[in-house]
């Protein structure tokens, strides 16, 4: 990975783990079947989208489960706990090799994300770290709920690139998700496939990009 000066991160599964079983058994308390078509990794009902991209509220979210459920009575926390229950956390040392790479590169964090996630995200980085966001870890942060559009869509890498004076090929985009690493590619950004049990850590340790 020579001649990176710029790197752009996804958060699930690259910086925050995820946990797709606990996500489907969190599903399965709320009686929603076909779980995997519903919601899994890189597979997912319209909605989901549509909720990335900030274009349906949680109320709406809410009320979709609720209908999808067939129980009209759940309240919203149960919801929110079903939907929250694949968010495990931030391994150790993380965030310290971001601050890092923060000094050396111009760093960025690309998300497709929703309120409800981003809301039980902010609360555990302050009761965890003592952070009030994400911020300071980054150059800039881009969560698709709040500027509009998500990954895949050009769109969004191209806002990275253009909003920043960015060269595709002296930036480098690390994802868990195949579909959007082509969609980066495709802009001439250098890519690289993040998949268990490798981790972010790992990688920039083999890589010698600190």
């Amino acid at each position: 990975m020579q001649h990176i000066k710029n790197i752009i991160f996804d958060y699930g599964n690259v910086i925050f783990m995820l946990d797709f079983q606990k996500l489907k058994d969190g599903w399965n308390t709320l009686a929603i079947d076909h779980t995997d078509a519903f919601f899994a990794h890189g597979v997912q009902d319209p909605i989901f989208d549509a909720f990335d991209k900030g274009q349906v509220t949680p109320a709406e979210f809410r009320d979709f489960i609720r209908k999808k459920s067939g129980k009209a009575d759940l309240k919203d926390q149960e919801i929110d706990a079903a939907w929250n229950s694949l968010l495990l956390g931030v391994d150790k040392g993380t965030h310290e090799v971001l601050d890092q790479l923060n000094k050396k590169y111009r760093t960025f964090l690309l998300s497709n994300i929703n309120p409800i996630h981003y809301g039980f995200i902010m609360d555990y980085l302050k009761k965890e770290f003592g952070f009030e966001s994400n911020d300071h870890l980054f150059e800039k942060t881009y969560y698709s709920h709040l500027v509009g559009i998500r990954k895949p869509d050009r769109a969004i890498f191209e806002k990275v690139l253009s909003e920043n004076g960015l060269k595709p090929e002296e930036t480098l985009f690390i994802d868990d998700i195949a579909a959007n690493l082509e969609a980066a590619k495709a802009l001439g950004i250098k890519t690289y496939l993040m998949k268990a049990p490798d981790t972010m850590q790992d990688l920039i340790k083999r890589e010698g990009l600190l």
